[in-house]
């Protein structure tokens, strides 16, 4: 080993039990995902015996690192990246990190989409622009539309859709969506609306977990006392939002469906269903706009689960 590098498997081994100790879920993971973005050396090359030695000041800056982690910061915070899909995102404190929930949402709205051009799609509360630029990066005929009322998240999604080649196929919109006075109908009507509004209850917010807690933005987290303020304006404006027929898919909170469902409901949307997360709770409305000749009829609630898909952190 050349003179002043170090071995880095004792280092992952005190990384990993440091994490663990702090409470992380997965400490060998995020240890070598630590590790991987230090040094460069893929963490997959050095679980099949590439003991590359790392010098000296790369160790102190991966020991700084796992430091950090320790104190709860978000890895994603970090690495300054997640993965969406298939997608790689720059990520903030301005912005919600992504969950392996809302790809699934995404992967749902996918299904939905007409297959003719010129489909317009909104997603709500943008944030990294994760919604909105998946869908625009599997169809490049869509029209999409991103909307946030955070300038800073605005400033992180524009700048993933530059990165990733679809900056000029997103347009992005200063606005409050979830606003008893959302001006979204200004944007002309949508085939299709996407959202993973705020739904965490103003009391809950202080027993989330201390990543999400204390790094991720108050503004896309609190859903008001009950967490329902987002989709109680929903569920009264988004079918003026929408073309006839058009679909709206929105991520809920724990315990949320039975109240949305009546929700939407009394307000005449039609195809109401629930479609469950990997783990198999109730997580995703999908609803859609009444035909114009008859916008009282709506239909019961369905359940059906929406395409499961394995996430890769």
């Amino acid at each position: 080993m050349p003179a002043g590098s170090i071995d880095p498997a004792p280092l992952l081994r005190d990384a990993s039990a440091l994490l663990e100790s702090a409470g992380i879920d997965s400490p060998l993971l995020e240890a070598e995902l630590l590790l991987e973005h230090v040094s460069g050396v893929p963490r997959l090359r050095r679980r099949i015996g590439d003991s590359h030695p790392l010098p000296a000041e790369q160790a102190e800056e991966f020991r700084e690192w796992v430091r950090q982690r320790c104190l709860r910061i978000p890895l994603q915070h970090l690495l300054g990246t997640t993965d969406f899909l298939d997608l790689r995102l720059r990520v903030t404190r301005d912005v919600l990190v992504p969950r392996p929930e809302t790809e699934q949402l995404a992967l749902a709205a996918r299904e939905r989409l007409p297959a003719r051009h010129g489909i317009r799609i909104a997603d709500l509360g943008t944030g990294s622009g994760c919604l909105a630029l998946a869908l625009a990066h599997g169809r490049p005929d869509l029209e999409v539309h991103a909307i946030d009322l955070s300038p800073a998240a605005l400033g992180v999604a524009r700048n993933n859709a530059v990165r990733l080649g679809l900056g000029d196929r997103v347009q992005f919109h200063s606005m409050d969506a979830f606003g008893p006075e959302s001006p979204l109908e200004t944007l002309g009507r949508f085939d299709l609306i996407v959202t993973n509004p705020p739904y965490i209850p103003s009391a809950d917010i202080l027993e989330l977990m201390p990543e999400v807690k204390d790094h991720d933005p108050l503004l896309a987290l609190d859903g008001g006392p009950d967490g329902m303020a987002p989709y109680r304006v929903l569920a009264q404006r988004a079918q003026e939002w929408l073309q006839p027929q058009g679909w709206l898919l929105a991520e809920f909170g724990d315990g949320q469906a039975g109240a949305l469902v009546e929700l939407f409901r009394a307000h005449g949307w039609s195809e109401i269903s629930i479609g469950k997360d990997l783990s198999g709770r109730d997580r995703f409305l999908i609803v859609r706009a009444s035909r114009p000749e008859n916008p009282a009829t709506h239909l019961g609630a369905s359940r059906e689960d929406v395409p499961h898909r394995s996430h890769h952190g």
